[in-house]
């Protein structure tokens, strides 16, 4: 996500959607009778002079919708706001219904009454550098390259080169390549604490590398892909695959699962730790909450039901008890877990006798 302006003193945040992974953040920070505007399609119908319909064509127009709901189309890319036209073009009246097809690309205006940290936080996670501490590292018989990943594309670190020749045994100067690549990755991996690693090449040689490093927390951070060259080309070939989608999923969900395991064991110890509506309003409400979680399969649920704004009302209590709010996705298995206790709890600053 890129943010283009921010007016938060008139409630008005203007963004450019940079990746798919932007539009699951914005089906969460849209919500019902929040403002967007932006340009559209619209079918407008020609009349003739009998005032039948002469001709529909699609017109490009700016519109701003009052938001009604979101849905995040699971296979076809695509966030559709749909809402009431309150501002826009003569040829669609005030009233009517219209919807934006949100895809990357596009440009959009939201405006609420009140922008709620934990929505500027989801922004801020959309918009930042997310892959500064992912590495990079190609390589072949003859060629290594290690590049550091930016939200804009990436920056090259270094290139070594490796010293075969058709005059002795390779298999020995492959061997001490292998360690000098080794010996620049636990470099980086200490300089940038890196949170993942792709190492990528041709052929067999990235599992032939995997096999000789023993630093067992840096394996565990690997992840293998395959490119069709060791040259710079291959770092953009690289970045364009699913290795890099799945290294940011599993991210997110590792911190999810982190939240979560926490609020379950405090659960098991019956300690600070609440669950379901009434209760988490409850700590809620007596200022009580540190940790504060929700799934998106209880927030849609709410949407649906037209009583969102009873959940939104807790959640801006809770930011002005300074508590932090964690939204988790229901699709996970750590969403999954929350779901089972009503899709909304806390972890609390202190126990609290009900």
């Amino acid at each position: 996500m890129q943010i283009l302006k921010k007016q938060l003193k008139y409630g008005k945040i203007k963004l450019k959607i940079t990746s798919l992974d932007d539009l699951w953040y914005l089906s969460q920070i849209i919500e019902p009778d929040d403002v967007v505007e932006g340009k559209t399609e619209r079918k407008i119908k020609l009349k003739g002079r009998d005032d039948q319909t002469k001709s529909i064509i699609k017109k490009t127009i700016w519109l701003k919708l009052k938001v009604e709901k979101t849905q995040l189309h699971e296979y076809s890319d695509i966030l559709k706001v749909q809402g009431i036209v309150i501002e826009g073009s003569e040829n669609v009246p005030n009233g009517s219904h219209h919807s934006f097809n949100l895809k990357v690309g596009k440009q959009i205006t939201i405006i609420k009454e009140k922008w709620l940290k934990y929505h500027l936080k989801q922004l801020k996670d959309s918009s930042s550098d997310n892959l500064s501490n992912i590495l990079i590292c190609v390589l072949d018989r003859e060629n290594a390259f290690f590049a550091i990943l930016r939200k804009k594309g990436y920056k090259i670190l270094s290139k070594i080169k490796g010293d075969v020749s058709k005059k002795i045994d390779k298999s020995i100067n492959t061997g001490d390549f292998y360690k000098e690549i080794i010996t620049v990755l636990e470099k980086y991996y200490k300089r940038f604490d890196l949170r993942s690693i792709i190492i990528a090449s041709p052929a067999f040689w990235k599992d032939e590398l995997f096999k000789r490093i023993k630093n067992k927390n840096m394996r565990k951070k690997i992840v293998l892909a395959t490119c069709n060259t060791a040259k710079k080309p291959a770092i953009q070939e690289i970045l364009n695959r699913d290795e890099i989608k799945k290294v940011l999923d599993d991210q997110r969900m590792s911190q999810e699962v982190q939240l979560v395991e926490e609020l379950l064991e405090e659960v098991s110890k019956n300690n600070k730790a609440v669950y379901g509506l009434k209760q988490t309003g409850y700590a809620i409400k007596a200022g009580a909450v540190e940790k504060f979680m929700i799934s998106t399969g209880f927030i849609h649920k709410k949407r649906q039901k037209k009583s969102f704004s009873e959940v939104n009302s807790l959640m801006q209590k809770v930011e002005q008890m300074g508590g932090e709010i964690s939204i988790i996705n229901s699709e996970n298995t750590a969403g999954k877990k929350l779901d089972s206790l009503g899709g909304i709890a806390a972890i609390l600053r202190y126990g609290l006798v009900q």
